[in-house]
């Protein structure tokens, strides 16, 4: 049997905990799977930023990437290694590149999803040394009534830029004279405003990883640290199954194996109103208790996408989806045959009999992991990158109690007799 061993690289910014962890738990796997012929085993190693020829060939088999969406040399090395090299990354450069949160809206409105009603915005300000700008602007930007764009969309809403991300110039406005003050504080940003979710009573973020979705009670309101909120049973069964769904739906459809979707739920409802997140909370002082779920996904699927040589699809194919949106079906039919798309995308089948076949031991070398010393020293390093040197030692212990938590709460699943091998993969409903 011939043996091989496959790389997957690490392109990082800030990250410190997750890469540490998901490093320490491929090592402790050792693995060597027997695939077609194959004996594999696996290294990991930090991407350097170096000047490279477009023709040399890279070492790696898989890319998790964190940073093409604002450092344009590793998104441009992306490119080059996906294009090239058919080099499998998460996530696809272009889509992160071009899909951003107007075409998101765009589209799932076009599916039928219950998107709260948005519209666009001219920006408040331009170049003034911009000569063809100016002239532009004078010969067909058209004045217009604020005032009626807020009564249209209606209030509570909210102005944010069409393309933003991490809450950056987001503004909730509620009478027109707030809405005029958050569009004339927006500067040369694109908006949408959006009109807000009235009366909703749970706020969810779907974060999804190839097929596995963990739906995730989520308080926007709280200190960054406490956002994450450690709750069951807020939705029913068939609100977790609709949750699941749209958010591998989304995914599939943009072509991003790693992205969140959040949603408010309004009278059994589901709005799904943020979902181009194709970088998402990844760091133990904001997940805590949900960390060890992100590690562990994140290394079936890159170790699943490795194994098989899973190809890169460099473009979307939405006519498919286009098909069933264009049916008299009823929405909830819809939605089942759109995630029959995205979980044949995703080959859930054939990654879920993988998963059981050659992972079986991942559950419990991450329960042990996840309680060692080392982990906690993985934790304190995090913290005290983001915290006064006085609150080190408490959040420290805040996160890593959160995480014990979980490894009591993993330890009872794995421990009962009516476990399923997919559930903690959140693959099936």
């Amino acid at each position: 049997m011939t043996k091989e061993t496959r790389t997957i690289g690490l392109s990082l910014g800030a990250d410190l905990c997750w890469p540490a962890a998901f490093e320490e738990l491929l090592t402790q796997l050792d693995l060597k799977i027997e695939y077609q012929g194959k004996e594999i085993s696996f290294e990991c190693e930090r991407v350097r930023v170096e000047p490279y020829d477009l023709q040399y060939k890279p070492k790696y088999d898989l890319v998790l990437d964190r940073v093409t969406h604002w450092y344009n040399i590793s998104r441009e090395w992306i490119k080059k290694i996906t294009l090239m090299d058919g080099v499998y990354t998460l996530n696809n450069p272009w889509a992160i590149q071009s899909m951003e949160k107007h075409t998101s809206y765009c589209a799932m409105m076009r599916l039928g999803f219950p998107i709260p009603k948005t519209w666009m915005l001219p920006q408040k300000e331009y170049p003034k040394d911009e000569p063809d700008v100016q002239t532009t602007i004078n010969r067909y930007n058209s004045l217009f009534s604020l005032n009626t764009v807020g009564e249209q969309v209606g209030y509570p809403g909210f102005l944010k830029p069409y393309d933003g991300g991490g809450w950056v110039g987001v503004r909730q406005v509620k009478n027109d004279q707030e809405l005029l003050e958050a569009y004339n504080d927006s500067g040369s940003r694109v908006n949408h405003l959006q009109a807000g979710v009235q009366d909703w009573d749970v706020f969810v973020r779907g974060v999804g990883i190839g097929p596995q979705v963990n739906v995730i009670r989520y308080d926007p309101a709280a200190p960054l640290h406490g956002r994450y909120v450690v709750d069951f049973n807020y939705l029913n069964a068939d609100e977790w199954k609709r949750a699941t769904m749209t958010t591998r739906i989304i995914n599939s459809f943009f072509g991003w194996d790693f992205n969140s979707c959040e949603m408010l739920r309004k009278a059994e409802t589901l709005h799904p109103i943020d979902f181009a997140n194709a970088c998402p909370d990844s760091q133990v002082t904001s997940l805590h208790y949900h960390f060890p779920w992100l590690v562990k996904a994140l290394l079936r699927w890159s170790i699943f996408c490795t194994t098989t040589r899973r190809k890169m699809r460099l473009n979307q194919n939405w006519e498919p989806y286009f098909d069933i949106a264009d049916t008299d079906l009823p929405f909830e039919e819809k939605l089942i045959r759109y995630d029959a798309l995205a979980r044949d995308y995703f080959d859930i089948d054939q990654f879920n009999e993988f998963c059981d076949t050659h992972l079986t031991d991942l559950d419990e070398v991450a329960l042990n992991f996840f309680q060692t010393k080392r982990f906690k020293d993985i934790v304190r390093t995090k913290v005290a990158a983001l915290y006064p040197k006085h609150e080190i030692e408490e959040f420290t212990n805040h996160f890593y109690g959160l995480v014990q938590f979980w490894c009591k709460t993993e330890r009872d699943r794995l421990d009962s007799p009516t476990k399923n091998s997919n559930k903690n993969t959140s693959t099936e409903e």
